[in-house]
């Protein structure tokens, strides 16, 4: 990834389409995950990324195989524990791939937790958010992002100082506990962008001294925010994936309005990745949910669920995105302000801001 820490859209240019896994492979795959009969995926929800459409989808395509969803709610934290607590266990409570936050890739392959395998389409993904071996590969990205109850909130901040008002008290929520959730470390790393921190210890550091005036001013809700707190009216203003939120919008269908917006300033844009366990009890069907993934129907899943997939460039250079799929994709705006921090960074925000919370902040996000 760009070590200036910014990369915008065109500069996430896609490699060659050389195959790694060759068709007679693939069918072996295919043949050997039919009979295991079974695939453990965990932290998915349906309104995440579309994953909802992409289970189905898969789930069609491969009948034989019984698809278990763990603990949809569960952080890139608790997916790795989730592997390490399930290590001898080879029932359905083991899971067979994780879809975690960058930073969760490198820490998840030096302690064992994954194991390689290169998709077909690998060439396609970017170098940049990918581990050389294959034991990590970036799926998807999106932007951080504001969504606000229209129904309560009149006048939506614009800008990430603005929640500090007192007209947003009880207001503002993050999506999980900051100490394990991918998405609430990355929305701290975020707020101190917003102060003008370098992505890292910097970020990390200025984001908890913001959370901490949050939570002093009154205006920090300890409740994780998704689409049902915001709804009830818990959480009005939730900082979130665009992609999330988004598809959060589309479920309420106006009830209550949901604005997304992009905040004002440096826009962080987040890429997550998936792995095979270790210990994956079904490691040809493990394969084979991979392969699927990063098929085209797999990809325009997640583009249909608002996420930029891995192949985004390379899929709208063959004219292989539905118009009306981009028609519906966010301004440009927000991600030509995007800034990616490197798996260094992120790793670096990630070790302030979970091991500095409860001593800076000391909210207990439930």
């Amino acid at each position: 990834m760009n070590r200036t820490t910014t990369l915008g859209l065109a500069t996430l240019a896609l490699l060659g389409t050389t195959a790694l896994v060759h068709a007679e492979d693939l069918a072996a795959i295919e043949a050997a995950a039919k009979k295991e009969g079974a695939l453990t995926v965990i932290a998915l929800p349906h309104d995440w990324c579309g994953y909802g459409d992409v289970i189905a989808g898969f789930k069609a395509k491969y009948p034989e195989i019984a698809v278990t969803e763990l603990n949809p709610d569960a952080g890139s934290g608790d997916e790795l524990e989730a592997i390490r607590a399930n290590k001898d266990n080879k029932g359905p409570q083991a899971p067979d791939v994780i879809d975690v936050g960058l930073a969760f890739g490198p820490a998840a392959k030096a302690e064992g937790l994954v194991q390689p395998y290169k998709v077909s389409t690998w060439d396609e993904i970017p170098a940049e958010v990918k581990d050389a071996d294959g034991h990590w590969y970036g799926d998807y990205y999106g932007v951080m992002a504001f969504g606000v109850n229209k129904d309560l909130i009149q006048n939506a901040p614009t800008k990430w100082e603005d929640l500090l008002k007192p007209e947003y008290a009880a207001s503002f929520a993050l999506t999980g506990d900051p100490r394990s959730s991918n998405q609430a470390i990355l929305a701290t790393l975020a707020a101190g962008m917003s102060r003008g921190g370098k992505p890292g210890e910097e970020s990390g550091q200025k984001g908890l001294e913001f959370m901490a005036e949050l939570n002093k001013a009154g205006n920090f809700v300890p409740v994780a925010g998704k689409s049902g707190t915001i709804a009830q009216g818990q959480t009005p203003i939730v900082a979130a994936w665009d992609y999330n939120l988004l598809a959060w919008r589309d479920s309420l269908a106006g009830n209550p309005e949901l604005e997304v917006l992009i905040p004002e300033g440096p826009s962080l844009a987040g890429v997550y990745v998936q792995a095979i366990s270790a210990y994956a009890p079904h490691p040809n069907a493990a394969k084979l949910w991979m392969e699927y993934l990063y098929s085209d129907e797999g990809q325009l899943g997640w583009l249909k669920g608002y996420c930029h997939p891995a192949r985004f460039n390379e899929l709208v250079k063959a004219g292989k995105v539905p118009q009306e799929m981009l028609d519906k994709l966010p301004p440009a705006d927000g991600y030509a302000r995007a800034i990616f921090p490197t798996v260094e960074q992120q790793e670096a925000n990630k070790k302030v801001v979970s091991g500095g919370w409860d001593a800076t902040v000391g909210a207990v996000v439930q």
